[in-house]
């Protein structure tokens, strides 16, 4: 019976948000063995298929491949195989193969210790003389493997279909099972309950699994030895690493005084949690903190520990770190400890909306910790959830309940909302379903109908969410201690906060004036948005009411007509959509009512400053900065945003700036290099790229 470890020290977190240890979560898009329905299913497929059998002058590009092939038919026919002699030569390696029966042989003769009980365990051993023989040759310089003698011929029956998977040779514990099996170990499940709740989540029939229960008892004890032998080694390397881990903040600290970090001890003063952030992170939040999004989806299979990150959203859509820590459990005492220690780090300002996880211990956390903060749970990593808790018992109607899953989240409507999803878990049958029962009493912090009130930024796109995801990634993509992770982060954190966004040229794509106007005052990214909003605001029609309000409707459809409140004295706009509360930007109803009042220009309230142009971060090393000193780079900094706004009114503005731009910096930048060295050196807040 084989199996294999898990070769990656980050894995994502299966334990389920239900609380139920009989329930994990399988990540879509996770790297998993096939199931045991679908090896099935290739099995049948390859047994009802001809199968040529062995013969001499067979050739094999390698000796695997020959293994390879000969176990393929004896699993067809009845019996398995082993590997028993090979030779070697100095001149060619190994050059004779034999691969036999594993009936093949008699098992050698045993004395019995004298005074003790010893099982006479009967060999299945029987001198059967089924055979492949392999020779290798050198053909035009290429190796080749010949059959030099075969035969097939036992001297024992052959077993049946449903017998032969059970040969100790085709039995194998795959990895995502061994993980399942463990858990479920730690849970306290005995042996044959964790057969039994295997074969309830793969939806086989009972024996069926391709591994038998003692293998599973085998399996639990071996890695029990082996957790128990090592656990010594273990304790001691993540103390180590801790410790060393800390020792890098201090060192990073005394570097860059902007540098933040703060850990907590146990009671035997070891580093139990631990956090930090980077001085451009704590400035890119001075800006953007509105937003912030926690991620807490990895752990560490080797410290035993949970990874968290804190990110936002800049005014190019681009993602920001913020901070990391490190905390030794899920428990609602270490997540509030990473949420006091977050906003501590931010100099005390908590974001208006942070986004997270299913995670009721870090919702319960926010709840006292972030109180006037409100909690979003992010619908990705419930969609990500879908499939483990629903395929199995909806079976073929699994894709269809997704879909009107998908559809009920985009509803704008809370009492349409909730009588929708009753009607869906009426006709699914999942009214005793706990996930459904879950996911329906939290549905004010995932739904769009009720939080589409609240300011997430685009945040909730899947998009972003998968910039998020690519961030994680790229620091976990190699078996590191925790100081080269931590490393690893700060590299990562830097490329980021130093990636330019280039202010790109967008074209109109109507004669609007307010079109034009907005694209001179929102970034690139924000424009697009806009843009997007008010090319379809010409595809709505609007009546006015007897209040004075509006009722906006797509010139084609029946259903979907918003309300906007217009309030000319104070120019104030609402909208039923609620858009500009969820985003920032202008929904194309109230676009269409502007452009219905002859508005050339969106009122400055409707351009946040967190999209404007001029909340671009420019990063630079502010750390010997002092009062009065910066005039002139100030000035600079104006005087350069004066420029990006007025050259990309035009693409023949923007063509020339670029052009004749470069060409000035370098000039500048040469004769700067010719200058003489001078021996008095300037403060190095002069330089606006320091």
């Amino acid at each position: 019976m084989n199996s294999a470890a898990s070769k990656s020290i980050w894995y994502k977190r299966q334990q389920c948000p239900c609380g139920d240890w009989k329930c994990y979560i399988t990540h879509e898009g996770d790297v998993e063995e096939p199931s045991t329905a679908s090896q099935l299913a290739k099995y049948n497929t390859m047994s009802t298929e001809a199968m040529v059998a062995p013969y001499v002058g067979m050739v094999f590009k390698s000796d695997e491949d020959a293994f390879e092939y000969y176990g393929n038919f004896a699993r067809k026919n009845g019996f398995s195989i082993r590997k028993e002699r090979s030779r070697l030569s100095p001149q060619l390696g190994v050059y004779k193969r034999d691969f036999v029966c594993y009936r093949s042989g008699f098992a050698p003769a045993r004395k019995k210790p004298t005074g003790e009980h010893h099982r006479d365990r009967k060999s299945v051993r029987c001198g059967c003389d089924a055979k492949m023989y392999l020779s290798k040759e050198v053909v035009d310089g290429v190796s080749q493997w010949f059959v030099v003698q075969f035969s097939n011929v036992h001297n024992h029956e052959l077993l049946e279909d449903d017998q032969v998977r059970l040969l100790p040779a085709y039995r194998k514990i795959h990895e995502v099972d061994q993980e399942r099996i463990l858990l479920l170990s730690k849970a306290g499940f005995p042996t044959h309950r964790i057969v039994k709740v295997l074969e309830m989540e793969k939806g086989i029939q009972g024996g069926q699994l391709p591994f038998l229960e003692r293998d599973v008892r085998n399996f639990i004890q071996n890695r029990k030895r082996v957790v128990q032998e090592n656990d010594a080694l273990l304790s001691e390397k993540r103390e180590n690493d801790t410790t060393e881990l800390l020792e890098a903040c201090k060192t990073t600290k005394e570097a860059d005084e902007n540098f933040v970090y703060d850990f907590t001890v146990d009671e035997s003063d070891k580093v139990e949690n631990i956090a930090w952030s980077y001085g451009e992170s704590v400035h890119a939040y001075n800006v953007f903190s509105d937003v912030v999004y926690f991620d807490t989806t990895y752990r560490s299979i080797t410290y035993g520990m949970l990874f968290g990150a804190w990110f936002g959203i800049d005014n190019h859509g681009k993602t920001i770190f913020f901070g990391c820590v490190l905390l030794q459990d899920e428990t609602h005492r270490s997540f509030a400890w990473a949420l006091q220690t977050f906003v501590q780090f931010m100099k005390g300002r908590p974001p208006q909306a942070i986004i997270t996880d299913l995670d009721p211990g870090l919702r319960d956390a926010i709840g006292s910790e972030l109180p006037t903060t409100k909690h979003v749970i992010s619908v990705w990593n419930i969609l990500a959830k879908l499939s483990s808790w629903f395929s199995l018992p909806l079976g073929l109607q699994y894709v269809e309940f997704k879909s009107e899953f998908e559809a009920l989240y985009c509803l704008e409507v809370p009492d349409e909302f909730d009588l929708r999803w009753n009607e869906m878990v009426s006709r699914f049958g999942l009214s005793s379903d706990k996930h459904i029962t879950l996911l329906f009493s939290l549905r004010a912090s995932w739904a769009l109908a009720f939080i589409r009130g609240y300011f997430l930024a685009r945040t909730t796109t899947e998009l972003y969410a998968k910039s998020v995801d690519a961030f994680l990634k790229g620091i976990f993509n190699a078996q590191t201690c925790l100081r080269s992770f931590f490393e690893q982060v700060g590299v990562s954190s830097n490329f980021q906060s130093h990636e330019f966004e280039e202010m790109q040229y967008v074209h109109s794509k109507t004669c609007i004036p307010i079109e034009e106007h907005a694209r001179s005052t929102l970034t690139p990214f924000a424009f697009r948005a806009l843009q997007h909003e008010v090319v379809l605001a010409m595809q709505y029609a609007a009546s006015e009411m007897s209040t004075g309000s509006y009722l906006v409707r797509h010139f084609s459809k029946m259903e979907g007509e918003r309300l906007v409140i217009w309030i000319p004295e104070e120019e104030q706009i609402h909208c039923s959509c609620k858009e500009f509360e969820f985003s920032g930007i202008l929904c194309r109803h109230a676009l269409r009512i502007l452009v219905m009042k002859n508005y050339f220009q969106l009122p400055e309230k409707y351009f946040l400053s967190r999209w404007r142009r001029e909340s671009t971060l420019i990063p630079y090393d502010d750390r010997n900065t002092q009062n009065g000193d910066d005039e002139w780079l100030q000035e600079f900094h104006s005087l350069t945003a004066t420029l990006f706004t007025e050259s990309s009114m035009t693409k023949e503005r923007s063509d020339y700036v670029h052009r004749e731009l470069t060409k000035e910096i370098t000039r500048l930048l040469n004769e700067v290099r010719g200058m003489p060295p001078s021996e008095e050196v300037m403060d190095s807040t002069l330089s606006p790229t320091s």
